[in-house]
């Protein structure tokens, strides 16, 4: 008899496998077939290819790691998720209208003000331009505050 069968020494799988295997290869890759080897419902084999597999993405990845935390953990996480999302979305929004209440306003209020000091301007130079030809053009530079002055005679 076998020293380990009088013992009661059982083989089991301590599911610890060695360090040189693959990242990827996890118990559920595994197979009762040998490595490297799928059984297709035709009954042929084909090596396994893991590369053919797309890579997790950031979000999954994230995703994943929420099934460590407890449920009210992660209630109170979404909860404060929704919160802030509805928070900035409400004052984006008013944001938003008060601008657009801002400027229509100001639009409607200064318009007519800048209207009419521009119809202003044009009055005082279109009354300029008449004095200047009933007058003649060394009046109107006289009477005008922002004028030449008169240059004096050249002496010869």
């Amino acid at each position: 008899m076998d020293s380990d069968s009088d013992i009661g020494f059982v083989d089991k799988d301590s599911g610890i496998v060695s360090m040189s295997g693959s990242k990827d290869e996890t118990p559920e890759r595994r197979s009762t077939e040998p490595s490297n080897a799928i059984t297709n419902t035709d009954g042929d084999t084909s090596a396994e290819n893991y590369e053919d597999e797309p890579d997790e993405s950031f979000g999954e990845r994230l995703w994943g790691l929420t099934e460590m935390f407890p449920e009210p953990v992660r209630n109170v996480c979404s909860t404060v998720t929704d919160l802030s999302t509805r928070s900035v979305k409400s004052i984006f929004k008013l944001t938003c209208n008060a601008s657009w209440i801002f400027f229509t306003s100001s639009i409607l209020l200064f318009v007519p003000v800048f209207i009419e000091v521009e119809r202003a301007q044009l009055q005082e130079e279109q009354r300029n331009q008449q004095k200047r030809a009933l007058l003649g053009p060394s009046s109107a530079l006289a009477a005008s505050p922002g004028g030449m002055p008169a240059l004096p005679p050249m002496a010869r």
